[in-house]
């Protein structure tokens, strides 16, 4: 039976069944395909299993969104029962923000999982049956972590999509690059999950519950005065730092491109990596009490965004590229929470998820048509692939931050806030990244679809399979700019000299990359090697030494030691299982001896022993 409501959350059994049918049909799927093996070998077929379950999964979630309007719903069911109530719960929580998020996931995955139907068409049929499973699996995790009405519950979910993002990113395993990859994907995040788990343990020790409902409304009482607060929520935030890739914990998501195009779509706009920002803008309300911490996540925010632009400027891989960028705009969302605006960094993680998910994508399309991720051996390619030239340009153009496109209002937004909280050198560092975000974006544009080097293979428009998703996104990162900038952005409004300014760095980012690598009025390696751009490109090239750094910490301390428990293991527990088993079966055969079969030998034995025990009552008697 569901748990009582509290105060102040309402309880609507149409709006709870939506939600479970969006989160179920997912899991539907996976277990079909999981389980039915035949289904799961015939690739096509587990395609359409799960594309069906995914888009009726959509369908719900839009139709939420559309008719459903008030405030949140929670429904739970009882999961670890004790006397004085349960100890956790499971069930849904429903309101403006999960609503969002229901669409942008579900929407995100039913476009990548049509567009993989021929991306991977050449894969063998087991193959692709596997990678329809793990699509269904992650989109139920992302789901279930969106509606998790408690942390407990989340953090289920949090390693269910940690565990799924493993399985995606290393999906061609026969790739050592890729089975690395994955690896380093899986523990530098839970690096962050351990802070995360610690902090929500420590939240229900003092609290005695995981429920958000229950935590919000005792902030709102102001009864969370509890000690070590702040620690707390630093840990929780660890959780976030891990998953949405922030200083220092950003490393693995570069590498994390060894997987497929559609999958570092999916993995980048709509899941893994948004899920941080999606828990530290739940938990808003716990953060406003320790804003030490906020604090901490703005400058963390903001020097995250700085630091991957400059690192995407000096990338020739065109996936790394995004991929960088990626992090850089998690920098924005997190900068703008941490500024005490997360309406502002959560509009744009929606409106990012849209483009983004375009530019992965149309990236896609060009590296299966010409067969390198190298951005040099792509020239001229907007002749042969005009449609997922213009594509591309809208989802660049959004990125960059320039109108009516929904990148430039969330954008906006942001710096807003980031500015109204008195945050200046945070936000100098976001008003940087903006120059920054715009030269290496339109450098991608200009060397893959107008670059003079001619692009290798036979280039050509991909099928409408995955043209299709490319032209949807461009449409609705367009429609929403214009659905922006007819109503209000967030509830936030900068300074009159924000909009200008903002352009203005925008326009001289691409006039830079124009210049550069179109005109070729600036040499770019005689730019580079002034100072002290110099310094900034040779730490960029080498990525900061950070990947060294981990990697070293890896092969001292992790290699370390499993080198000491190894030799524990042998010497120690090993070797006192030998000893004892070598003993046992030397004092087995010492033992053996003494069954002489002679019958005088036993009396003698048995006279020994009746004599011993003589002795020893006689003893015990004094």
């Amino acid at each position: 039976m569901p748990t009582a409501v509290p105060h102040g959350v309402g309880l609507d059994p149409a709006a709870t069944n939506m939600a479970l049918l969006v989160v179920l049909l997912p899991f539907v799927a996976f277990v079909l395909l999981a389980v039915v093996v035949p289904l799961r070998r015939r690739g096509q077929a587990a395609g359409a299993v799960s594309i069906a379950a995914i888009a009726v999964a959509f369908l719900a979630a839009l139709f939420s969104w559309f008719v459903w309007k008030g405030d949140a719903h929670v429904q739970t069911w009882a999961w670890i029962p004790a006397d004085e109530g349960p100890t956790a719960t499971v069930g849904v929580l429903l309101d403006p923000l999960s609503n969002a998020m229901l669409v942008l996931v579900t929407l995100v995955s039913l476009l990548v999982q049509i567009y993989s139907l021929a991306y991977l068409r050449d894969e063998r049929a087991p193959s692709l049956g596997r990678y329809y499973t793990y699509q269904s699996l992650f989109a139920f995790s992302m789901l279930g972590l969106v509606l998790s009405p408690s942390f407990i519950q989340m953090f289920v979910f949090w390693e269910l999509v940690g565990l799924c993002s493993y399985l995606l990113i290393g999906y061609w395993y026969e790739r050592p690059s890729a089975a690395r990859a994955a690896v380093k994907a899986f523990w530098i995040t839970k690096l962050g999950d351990l802070g995360f788990v610690i902090g929500i343990v420590m939240l229900w020790a003092a609290t005695g519950t995981f429920e958000f409902h229950a935590l919000f409304a005792l902030a709102q009482e102001h009864a969370l005065a509890i000690e070590g607060l702040g620690t707390i929520m630093l840990l929780i935030y660890l959780g976030a730092v891990g998953k949405s890739a922030q200083f220092p914990l950003h490393v693995w998501l570069p590498d994390a491109m060894e997987g497929p195009a559609p999958v570092s779509a999916l993995i980048h706009a709509a899941t893994m990596v948004t899920a941080g920002v999606f828990m530290v803008t739940r938990a808003q309300p716990l953060f406003v009490l320790v804003p030490d911490v906020l604090v901490l996540i703005g400058w963390v925010g903001a020097f995250t965004a700085l630091l991957a632009a400059t690192l995407a400027c000096v990338e020739s891989d065109i996936k790394r590229v995004l991929a960088y960028s990626t992090v850089s705009q998690l920098g924005y969302m997190m900068a703008a929470v941490g500024a005490g605006a997360p309406d502002a960094g959560f509009l744009h993680l929606l409106t990012h998820g849209l483009f983004k998910a375009l530019l992965f994508l149309g990236a896609g399309a060009v590296i299966h048509a010409v067969g390198t991720n190298d951005i040099f051996r792509m020239g001229g390619l907007f002749r042969a692939m005009p449609q997922t030239g213009v594509v591309f340009i809208v989802g660049t153009l959004a990125l960059a931050g320039l109108p009516p496109l929904a990148g430039f209002f969330s954008k906006e937004a942001v710096l807003a806030g980031v500015w109204d909280s008195g945050m200046t050198w945070p936000f100098l560092m976001l008003a940087l990244t903006v120059l920054l975000t715009a030269f290496y974006m339109f450098r991608v544009v200009f060397l893959t679809f107008f670059g003079r080097v001619p692009a290798t293979g036979h280039p050509h428009e991909p099928s409408w399979t995955m043209r299709g998703p490319l032209w949807v996104l461009a449409a609705l990162t367009v429609l929403v700019g214009i659905r922006l900038a007819a109503g209000s952005v967030g509830g936030r409004h900068g300074p009159g000299w924000l909009a200008p300014l903002s352009v203005a760095a925008a326009l001289g980012g691409i006039a830079l990359a124009w210049a550069a690598y179109q005109r070729g009025a600036v040499d770019p390696g005689r730019l580079a090697a002034t100072f002290p751009l110099s310094v900034i490109d040779v730490l960029a090239r080498r990525r900061y030494g950070l990947d060294g750094l981990y990697a070293g910490l890896y092969r001292g301390f992790i290699l370390g030691l499993s080198r000491l428990i190894g030799w524990i293991d042998r010497y120690l527990v090993d070797g006192v299982l030998n000893f004892v088993s070598a003993s046992t079966l030397r004092g087995g055969d010492l033992l053996r001896r003494i069954q002489s079969g002679h019958a005088q030998d036993y009396v003698y034995g048995v006279a020994f022993g009746v004599l011993l025990l003589l002795v020893w009552s006689q003893w015990w008697a004094r």
